[in-house]
């Protein structure tokens, strides 16, 4: 039985969701219960007919009871993600009782690839929305009626969230614990998992640097290694076609296709990136790395940052990494 004082959270597994997807909700809300010393959340994890899955990495997951027999109210809805998103989001029947539970449901979320069941589920569309960097473009293209912005690790639009890939996961469950409990248990929380104090929603999923290999197109490889190294040259569009001797129709088409996005955001992503790790690799004032990264004032800096990071260069530089947090 849940007590009045519990709040009902409900996590959706099926066979090939990834078990740290799972195991991030389930984890940190059982985190908030043994620090704040009171049974704050009862979570269970069922499963279509409540059979075990066989999560990605190989391990089988027992359930605590099966997908079509969950009724009730309930606060809280998870759908976890996972390779085998694909054929969740294809199980009508799945599906069908995803859309019946967030009816009844406060909120609803997903963590990364789990998108893709609620977008099936019609309950992303004309929403904002993200996922794992690696699945956006695809996701777009299957649900063109869901604004899915790859960017972010974590999106709430309205009583629906949406997380990016895996551990993204303990930053959307910790802000749930902030808005639920307040912002010194989730605190407390994150530093009994050693995880960042709670980054924003829209702090960037990953740097642009490492989120992929170079493009294999010859020439946009060119371009990109130019731009990330000459941050503060003139790099709009035009002069950049100019340089490399194409269009500017052909060079936003294959920064579109290549890159996932047009030359311009390409350039503002790169020098802000390289901005970024000056602030934290520095004590350059502000002023002097937005001229050095192509900004020019430390206002189109900030405007930048707050665009990309959700938060101003100074708040940034500030900001505690996990290596350091409560130390």
């Amino acid at each position: 039985m849940t007590s009045a004082a519990q709040r009902r959270v409900i996590v959706v597994g099926y066979d090939g969701a990834e078990l740290l997807d799972i195991a991030c909700v389930t984890s940190t809300l059982d985190m908030a219960g043994r620090i704040a010393r009171q049974p704050l959340y009862r979570v269970d994890v069922v499963t279509p007919a409540g059979r075990p899955i066989r999560c990605d990495s190989g391990l089988s997951l027992n359930a605590a009871g099966a997908l079509q027999d969950t009724t009730g109210r309930l606060d809280t809805l998870v759908v976890s993600g996972g390779h085998g998103h694909d054929d969740a989001a294809a199980n009508p029947v799945l599906v069908a009782h995803v859309r019946r539970l967030a009816a009844v449901a406060r909120r609803v979320a997903s963590v990364c690839t789990g998108t893709s069941v609620l977008a099936a589920a019609g309950l992303l569309d004309g929403r904002r929305a993200t996922t794992h960097w690696g699945f956006a473009r695809a996701m777009a293209r299957r649900y063109p009626a869901v604004g899915i912005d790859p960017d972010p690790i974590y999106i709430r639009d309205g009583n629906v969230a949406t997380s990016a890939g895996v551990t993204s996961a303990l930053d959307l469950t910790l802000a749930f614990v902030q808005e639920d409990h307040g912002p010194e248990l989730a605190r407390r929380v994150a530093r009994g998992l050693v995880t960042y104090l709670h980054r924003p929603g829209d702090q960037a999923q990953m740097s642009m640097f490492v989120a992929s290999d170079p493009p294999e197109h010859a020439l946009l490889r060119e371009v990109v290694e130019f731009v990330t190294a000459n941050v503060a040259a003139a790099l709009d569009t035009t002069t950049l076609a100019r340089r490399f001797g194409v269009s500017e129709r052909q060079l936003n088409r294959l920064f579109v296709d290549h890159v996932g996005l047009p030359p311009g955001r390409f350039v503002r992503h790169s020098r802000v990136e390289t901005a970024a790790r000056l602030l934290r690799s520095t004590a350059l004032p502000v002023g002097a790395i937005a001229r050095q990264c192509g900004f020019g004032t430390a206002e189109a800096l900030r405007q930048a940052f707050l665009d990309r990071f959700g938060v101003p260069p100074s708040q940034y530089r500030a900001t505690p990494t996990a290596a350091s947090v409560d130390r």
